[in-house]
């Protein structure tokens, strides 16, 4: 599952040509779910009305050959709402809800703002929690306490710790699903247990990045070694500088993407764009 960039202008201006390409390019590419406008696809810089248009875009894009995982996350409960009811009426199959950033709730305060949520709107919905990006850490026991809650299907653990992952899966409802949400430790996650992850990688490498899943949830612990090892300069690299800065210099790099970014996010630095190129290259990317 990918967790999409936006194509933007050098302006600043979401490029929905080049968005309606880029969905068919991982259609093509084996890519199994698209998950636009998450933290990879500047979700934070989007204004409300583009965050709607971006997903109902997606969804028409697609036309039901794949599953569509708007992210709607929010550091506001009632925005959380209107972003996932946005979501639902534009036909997207679930929602990515990350843990609200910044204002750093308690496990309580989680707890009753993802009970809001699943509340309001009838969506399955995926919990999010990326710690490095929020300031936020969801505990295994909040998540084994949310899979109980109706609508609530699964949770996205970006944290790459493996143990949690574990523990998470001994007391949760039967079915929740384990995402991982960290590239490099992807590949163990789902070999212990994981049912896939929604990756930065898999926006330039998803087909390789498919049949590492692949491999993995079919027991194949070699044969997801071999791709991983290809992938791994990826997983590391794309991180040199905050995501998705190196993702959408690679995406252009391959001719797939305008050079758009916005602030106050900025162009790769010159210093990383070899490393980023051997790894595309390690990678069968470019």
């Amino acid at each position: 599952m990918v967790a999409m960039a936006t194509p933007m202008r050098e302006d600043g201006s979401v490029d929905y040509g080049v968005l309606a390409d880029y969905v068919e390019f991982h259609i093509e590419n084996d890519t199994d779910a698209l998950v636009p406008a998450g933290t990879t696809g500047e979700s934070a810089t989007l204004n409300h009305a583009e965050h709607c248009e971006v997903i109902r875009f997606v969804v028409d894009q697609v036309k039901g050959r794949v599953p569509v995982i708007a992210g709607t996350g929010s550091n506001a409960t009632h925005e959380t709402i209107e972003l996932t009811q946005c979501a639902k009426d534009a036909g997207a199959d679930a929602c990515l809800l990350v843990t609200p950033y910044y204002n750093k709730p308690t496990q309580e305060g989680l707890v009753q703002h993802y009970e809001a949520v699943a509340k309001a709107v009838s969506i399955p919905q995926i919990l999010y929690n990326v710690p490095g990006r929020t300031a936020c850490d969801m505990l295994a026991s909040t998540a084994i306490r949310l899979s109980k809650v109706d609508h609530i299907i699964g949770i996205k653990e970006a944290t790459g710790d493996i143990r949690r992952c574990q523990e998470i899966l001994a007391d949760c409802r039967e079915g929740f699903l384990l995402i991982s949400g960290d590239d490099a430790t992807a590949m163990e996650f789902m070999l212990a247990g994981g049912k896939g992850v929604i990756t930065v990688t898999g926006n330039v490498a998803p087909k390789l990045f498919h049949a590492m899943c692949m491999a993995c949830l079919e027991g194949d612990r070699y044969k997801a070694q071999q791709a991983n090892m290809r992938l791994e300069s990826l997983n590391r690299d794309l991180f040199v500088e905050s995501n998705p800065i190196p993702v959408k210099w690679c995406l252009t790099e391959m001719g797939l993407f305008p050079s758009g970014i916005r602030l106050p996010m900025t162009p790769l630095s010159s210093a990383y764009h070899e490393t980023m190129r051997e790894a595309l290259q390690a990678a069968g990317s470019i």
